[in-house]
Parts: structure tokens; sequence; C-alpha cells
């Protein structure tokens, strides 16, 4: 049996908010080949600058197993964290971090703070980005073109 793309489906998630007028951001967790927990971005929708997609997916996989911690538990989404999500991140001590395009304003992980190098960051996963960066930062393009332009 195939595993799952589960970058595929975080993009899916993205072109989703993307079309809620969210800024186009997809996650997903998952667990081996099982995926417990997609999101992405609600923060107009829900009027919640902490709702990330990341968050959300976080939320929403601790909520299904009734814990605070995602021990062996792998977070693929589409853009860089934030300093926000990458302490989320660790709290919830993801295995590890997969990601598709850099951030170079927002992002706190290879970029900005690089969150998971301070001392006091409790938690580091294994990081991987540039997983279908390519995909992930056309999306963020077009969707900021499509405002700039009348």
């Amino acid at each position: 049996m195939k595993r799952p793309d589960f970058m595929a489906l975080a993009l899916r998630e993205a072109e989703a908010a993307a079309l809620r007028g969210e800024v186009p951001v997809g996650a997903v967790i998952a667990s081996g080949d099982t995926v417990v927990a997609k999101a992405g971005n609600r923060t107009r929708e829900l009027a919640d600058p902490t709702a990330h997609a990341e968050i959300l997916a976080i939320r929403e996989a601790c909520r299904k197993l009734s814990s605070e911690r995602l021990t062996g538990h792998d977070l693929y989404v589409t853009l860089e964290p934030c300093a926000m999500c990458a302490g989320a991140i660790s709290f919830a001590r993801l295995r590890r971090l997969y990601f598709g395009a850099a951030d170079e304003k927002g992002g706190a992980v290879v970029n900005g703070v690089r969150f998971f190098t301070s001392p006091t960051c409790h938690h580091v996963p294994d990081i991987y980005p540039g997983l279908a960066e390519s995909e992930a930062a056309l999306l963020l393009k077009d969707f900021f073109r499509e405002r700039r332009e009348p």
C-alpha cells in the first residue's frame, strides 16, 4: 500500500483556505500512514489571530487523542511556521516538522528568531524544510497578487 502524500493534503487545505479568503496555509498531522488532523488558516473567519493552520491542527489532534502531547506524530505545513506556531510545535512535542515555502518575513524556523535554536526551547523536532516548496510558494504568490491587482 502506498503511503499517503501528507504535503499534498496540506496543499489542499491551503487551497481551501484561499477560497475562504484566508492566507493559503494548510497543515496535516500524521502518525504512520494515518492523518490525525488537518486544517487551513481561519484567522479571518474566526476573528482569531491564533487560528493558524498549525495551531488548529495541533488542537484537533490533541482533542482526538485526549493528550496535550503529540509525541511520535509529524506535522506537514505549507509555510514555515511563525514564532507562535513554532512554540506550539515544541510544546506539543511533535516528532518531525516538514514545511514547504520559507517565510523570510514571518518565519521562525530557518528565518527570523530561529525558535528551535533557542536555549529555552523545550523540544526540537526533526526539521525538513522545502517539501513541495514551489507549489506552496506559488499558492501564496498567486493569492497576494490577486489582492494587489484591481
